[in-house]
C-alpha cells in the first residue's frame, strides 16, 4: 500500500516560499505549453511535478525522452538528475503542492462551440486536494469569464475563500513552437488575478522563471488579451487572403503588392496569404470569443467573415492546381500530385488543424493520386489511409513521375531547386521559391 502524499506545509506563507524559491509547483498538462513551462521553472531551480493523464508522456519524461520539439531530452535528463523535475499520472500529489498551473487543451466542439471539459475535469481534481495557501493559475485559452464563472465556484465549494485561503489567477499561454527568438522564458507573461493579492502572488511566481510579467485588472481581462491577439491575426490573415482571391480576378500579383506596401515605415503591418489556417490557436481561439459574444447578444461579424474567407483557401488551392493542370492539357482526375509540407507551420512536426490535410482530402476526392514529403512527419493517417513521406533526396523520389507539386509548408530543409528539376510545375502557396530564378517559368504562386 502506497504512502499517502504529504500535505504541503502551511506553516510557511506562499509569499515566503516564492521569495526563497522553496515552493513545490505542479504543471497539469504536459503538452506544447505545459512541458516547456515545467522545464523553464525547473531550470530556475523550482521543484516541479508534471501531471498528465497520458501515461506514455509521463513514461517518456521519466526516461528523459522529449516529445516536444522545443524541449531537449538532455535538459530533461539534467533536471531529473537534479530532482527538479518529475512526472506522474497521480493527481493526489496536488495536496503536496504550493502552486498548480493548468495547461490542458481547449478544443472546439463539432458546432464550433467551446469545449472546456478538460478544464472542468482538472478543476475537479484540484478541488479534491485544495488546501490553504495554494495558488492556482489557469493558462489554457478560453472565453472571458471562465476563471471566475467556472473554476472559482468549484474551488470555493471546499469552504475555502479566494484571496484569503487560496489564490486564483489566469495567465494566457503564448507559446510559439520552433520560434528561434521567442520562447517560454522571454515572451512576456500577462497575469490577472481574482483579487489583488492573487495577481501579486501569480506575478511573483512567474518572475521566478519568466523575464517580464505584465499584470491586468482581472482574469476576464487576461482571458480577453489572448483572444484579441489571435483574433487580430485571423482577421488580418482573412483580409489578405480575400485580397489574394481578389487579385487572382484582377490579374494582380498579391505578393508584389504586399512587398511594396511593406516599405511604408508606419501604419502598415504585412500579413501574407496562404493555403489556410492551422495550429491549435488561430483557427480555434477566435471562436471562443465569438461564442461568448453571441451569449451576450453581440454579433461578431469580423470574426465570422474572416473565418469564412480562411476556410475557403484549401478549396482555392485545389482549384488553382486544377487550372494549372488544365493549361497543360491535363485533368486533375488521374494526375499525380506531390504535396510539400503537411504541418501547419514551417520547421515543426505539428499537424493540428493543418490546411494540408483538407487539401489532400479535396485532391483525392477529385481523383488525384497524392503523395507527400515532409521531414517532420514520417507518416500520416487520413480517414484510415496510411501515407508515408517521400524523401526528396532518395531514388524513390527520382523514380516518381509527378504532374504537379504543391508547396503548402515551407520547411527550411526543402531543396526547391532539386524538386523543380523533377516536376513540370510547382504551385507555391508561401512565396518560398522566389529566389529560384533558374526555374522561374515552372513556378506559379497563389
Amino acid at each position: 500500500m502506497s504512502e499517502p502524499t504529504p500535505l504541503a506545509s502551511k506553516a510557511v506563507p506562499i509569499e515566503e516560499k516564492i521569495r526563497t524559491r522553496t515552493l513545490k509547483a505542479g504543471i497539469i498538462g504536459l503538452g506544447y505549453v505545459g512541458l516547456p513551462l515545467a522545464v523553464e521553472f525547473a531550470k530556475a531551480g523550482i521543484e516541479i511535478i508534471g501531471i498528465d493523464i497520458d501515461s506514455q508522456k509521463v513514461a517518456q519524461i521519466l526516461r528523459a525522452e522529449s516529445y516536444i520539439q522545443d524541449v531537449s531530452s538532455g535538459d530533461i535528463e539534467k533536471l531529473l538528475g537534479r530532482a527538479k523535475l518529475s512526472a506522474t499520472t497521480d493527481f493526489s500529489v496536488i495536496r503536496s503542492l504550493d502552486t498548480v498551473n493548468i495547461c490542458v487543451p481547449t478544443p472546439l466542439g463539432k458546432s464550433k462551440d467551446p469545449d472546456i471539459s478538460y478544464i472542468v475535469s482538472v478543476a475537479g481534481e484540484i478541488k479534491k486536494y485544495l488546501h490553504e495557501g495554494m495558488l492556482v493559475i489557469l493558462e489554457s485559452t478560453t472565453y472571458p469569464g471562465t476563471t471566475e464563472e467556472v473554476i472559482l465556484p468549484m474551488l470555493e465549494e471546499t469552504g475555502l475563500k479566494v484571496g484569503k485561503d487560496f489564490f486564483l489567477a489566469f495567465s494566457p499561454e503564448r507559446i510559439d513552437p520552433a520560434n528561434p527568438v521567442y520562447n517560454t522564458r522571454n515572451i512576456p507573461k500577462v497575469v490577472g488575478g481574482v483579487t489583488q493579492k492573487c495577481t501579486e502572488l501569480a506575478k511573483a511566481f512567474y518572475r521566478l522563471a519568466i523575464e517580464k510579467v505584465h499584470t491586468v485588472s482581472s482574469p476576464r481581462t487576461a482571458e480577453m488579451v489572448k483572444l484579441l491577439e489571435n483574433t487580430f491575426r485571423i482577421v488580418n490573415i482573412g483580409l489578405v487572403n480575400e485580397l489574394c482571391l481578389m487579385s487572382e480576378k484582377l490579374g494582380v500579383d498579391i505578393w508584389e503588392v504586399i512587398g511594396a506596401a511593406a516599405t511604408k515605415p508606419f501604419g502598415f503591418m504585412p500579413f501574407y496569404p496562404g493555403p489556410g489556417l492551422g495550429g491549435h490557436c488561430i483557427p480555434v481561439d477566435p471562436h471562443y470569443l465569438a461564442w461568448k459574444a453571441r451569449i451576450h447578444g453581440f454579433d461578431p461579424r469580423f470574426i465570422d467573415l474572416a473565418s469564412t474567407v480562411n476556410r475557403e483557401m484549401p478549396e482555392f488551392v485545389v482549384r488553382k492546381a486544377q487550372a494549372i493542370l488544365n493549361e497543360r492539357q491535363k485533368a486533375l482526375n488521374g494526375s499525380k500530385v506531390l504535396i510539400l509540407g503537411v504541418t501547419y507551420k514551417r520547421n515543426i512536426n505539428d499537424i493540428r488543424e493543418s490546411p494540408a490535410l483538407e487539401v489532400i482530402e479535396l485532391l483525392e476526392k477529385d481523383g488525384a493520386s497524392v503523395s507527400y514529403a515532409d521531414p517532420f512527419v514520417p507518416e500520416l493517417i487520413l480517414h484510415e489511409k496510411l501515407y508515408q513521406s517521400i524523401s526528396l533526396d532518395s531514388s524513390e523520389f527520382d523514380r516518381k513521375d509527378f504532374d504537379i507539386a504543391i508547396l503548402l509548408t515551407d520547411h527550411d530543409g526543402f531543396n526547391f531547386e532539386a524538386v523543380l528539376t523533377r516536376v513540370p510545375v510547382l504551385l507555391d502557396t508561401r512565396n518560398a521559391c522566389r529566389s529560384v530564378a533558374r526555374y522561374r517559368e515552372k513556378i506559379v504562386r497563389i
